[in-house]
């Protein structure tokens, strides 16, 4: 069994979607498998191959997906790419050997576990991001830069930046994601873009977190204020907004 595995980032997933399918092509799709790093327990038969960015063979994989499958298949495809599940990378092979053999009908074949699964990804994606647009908290930085701190399981601090790029335009802004060290940075005026911190870069940028502007405390006090003591149910509150999501909201600090 040949393995291949790659960083999670879209790049470095669909170069390797690419090198394992040409592999395929010579061995059989069954004896491919494909893993994000990192692979903390390797078994003793199989071979690892590591497989690195290459933009020229994702843009294949992307052309190739919405020529013959669909548009709407590559953006399942996409919120895949973006899952913390352990068989993301692998569930998104198996999508596409049904997918290019189907055709755009694929996304139709509810019976088949491949594509149930896919679609199953892409809900939970999406799901977690629209509950990171709801509670995204954004702290002013001397009036000039807001700057929110999240630690999401799944990779969607660009889905959530999409929205807020539209709600707050002329502001300087950044989206901080804590567990993978990256940020999205939004200019004034400008256009949301990606960017992978260094280690110095991310230890000044959580210190933000310390910071308080002037309405930090009225947040605080609207937030206690506007409950209603007969009717708290921490039971509820927890399913609605789980511990894991609310480590970053301002109103929840002690």
């Amino acid at each position: 069994m040949k393995i291949y595995t790659c960083k999670d980032r879209l790049e470095d997933i669909l170069t390797c979607i690419y090198d394992a399918w040409s592999a395929a092509l010579q061995v059989g799709h069954d004896q491919i498998q494909l893993r994000k790093e990192p692979v903390f327990q390797q078994t003793i038969f199989d071979e690892y191959i590591h497989v690195d960015g290459d933009t020229s063979k994702a843009e294949k994989v992307i052309r190739s997906i919405r020529r013959d499958i669909s548009d709407e298949a590559y953006l399942y495809v996409y919120y895949a790419s973006l899952s913390d599940e352990e068989d993301a990378l692998q569930a998104i092979y198996q999508f596409l050997r049904v997918g290019f053999a189907t055709g755009s009908s694929v996304l139709e074949q509810y019976a088949n576990p491949s594509v149930m699964r896919i679609v199953e990804l892409r809900r939970k994606v999406g799901n977690e991001c629209h509950h990171f647009r709801e509670f995204a908290r954004f702290e002013s930085l001397n009036g000039s830069v807001y700057v929110s701190h999240l630690e999401p399981k799944s990779d969607v601090i660009m889905l959530v930046g999409r929205h807020f790029a539209d709600r707050m335009p002329s502001e300087h802004w950044m989206i901080i994601d804590n567990k993978r060290k990256i940020a999205c940075i939004h200019p004034k005026d400008g256009t949301n873009y990606l960017r992978y911190l260094t280690d110095e870069e991310f230890d000044t940028l959580r210190k933000t977190e310390e910071y308080t502007d002037t309405y930090t405390d009225l947040w605080k006090t609207f937030f206690h204020a506007v409950g209603i003591k007969e009717r708290e149910n921490y039971i509820c509150q927890r399913n609605l907004f789980p511990k894991w999501k609310r480590k970053h909201a301002v109103e929840f600090r002690e």
